[in-house]
């Protein structure tokens, strides 16, 4: 009975002294990486509350009130058509974030299969994929979008689809090398020898041990898909108006710079600028700590 207990209040005691979430949370990402997480869970949860926190409906006009300095009824102004710019910059913050996020959900989902598909079978059906990817990583992401564009027309799900596929050779080629090097593993080989087929090596065994670096490049590529998507808009052929979105903001705003408003294209610039910044931050730190668990 004695020892029992003592064997408890080890189990206890060492279940106490591993550090809880947020502590490896903050040993991973580093000072500078903390920062960045916070400032962009602010950001997405502004976003996702916009219809409680918005103080104004984003696409209701209110042209007696157009090109409004900050005012306390307006804490960072109007548009031109007198729009709320923090309202539009909330709402259209869900649209920044998730299309970009579709897009790299999609483009990991099928660039990590292909890439371990490659990196398990080798020989021709590793030519063959190797060959495909380096087509595609040739071509600009914004080359995609622009022909989906053109073959389905303007919208948010056409430009997703376009730079999803663009963006699969960024996380394919990274995790090819990475699955390369885990095939020639003992525990591969170990696996091999209980019986166990390829493609029950290759998602049960393999997938598990990349799956940092597949997480690293996720994120890092997230700060691109952003700007291709902000891009896009500026460009009037992603999202249309009147629907609130960064980068439409950017370009509506950009008619009232020449008149001596810049509110609109600058929140909206800054916001897209802090965005890119937090993810790149997290990304590059994901990717180090990745490269130190090798």
């Amino acid at each position: 009975m004695t020892i029992s207990m003592e064997k408890a209040a080890k189990g206890t005691a060492a279940t106490a002294r591993q550090p809880g979430f947020l502590r490896k949370s903050y040993e991973r990402l580093g000072p500078g990486g903390g920062i960045a997480a916070i400032v962009l869970l602010l950001i997405v949860l502004a976003a996702a509350l916009a219809p409680l926190l918005a103080p104004y409906d984003p696409d209701f006009p209110d042209l007696l009130a157009a090109l409004n300095g900050p005012t306390a009824a307006h804490p960072l102004g109007t548009d031109a058509l007198g729009r709320d710019i923090l309202s539009r910059l909330m709402w259209g913050a869900r649209i920044t974030l998730a299309g970009p996020g579709l897009v790299i959900l999609l483009s990991t989902l099928v660039g990590t299969v292909l890439a371990l598909v490659a990196a398990w079978c080798g020989g021709r059906v590793d030519t063959v994929i190797s060959w495909v990817l380096d087509i595609l990583f040739a071509v600009p992401g914004i080359v995609f979008a622009l022909i989906s564009v053109a073959i389905w027309g303007p919208s948010l799900f056409t430009v997703v689809a376009g730079l999803a596929v663009a963006y699969v050779p960024y996380v394919a080629r990274v995790v090819r090398g990475a699955g390369l090097r885990e095939r020639n593993l003992p525990y591969v080989s170990a696996a091999w020898l209980q019986g166990q087929s390829g493609a029950g090596i290759t998602f049960t065994q393999i997938l598990p041990n990349v799956q940092p670096i597949v997480i690293a490049q996720a994120v890092s590529s997230l700060g691109f898909a952003v700007i291709d998507l902000a891009s896009v808009s500026f460009l009037g052929l992603g999202v249309q108006p009147p629907t609130a979105d960064l980068g439409l903001m950017v370009k509506s705003g950009f008619d009232s710079v020449l008149r001596g408003h810049p509110g609109e294209a600058i929140s909206a610039g800054v916001l897209i600028i802090l965005i890119v910044w937090c993810v790149t931050v997290i990304g590059d730190r994901l990717t180090t700590t990745a490269r130190s668990m090798r």
